[in-house]
């Protein structure tokens, strides 16, 4: 079966991220800071968002390592 790259196409903001990835907001910005979690992509003066690719990647990383224990 082809697999629809549209939904991973795009950006999310960090209200969303957080829904899949229980830490609060100064534990993801030191996380990106340190480069364990992706950069954002300034929008605009006050709006990040990240690369939805991105997100999922991280998301799998957690997966795979979570099951490795």
């Amino acid at each position: 079966m082809k697999q629809d790259n549209s939904e991973e196409m795009g950006f999310i903001r960090l209200p969303e991220i957080l829904d899949y990835i229980p830490i609060g907001k100064s534990t993801w910005w030191k996380g990106v800071k340190s480069g364990r979690f992706p950069k954002g992509i300034k929008l605009g003066v006050r709006t990040t968002a990240w690369r939805k690719a991105d997100i999922k990647r991280l998301l799998k990383d957690f997966e795979s390592s979570s099951s490795l224990k």
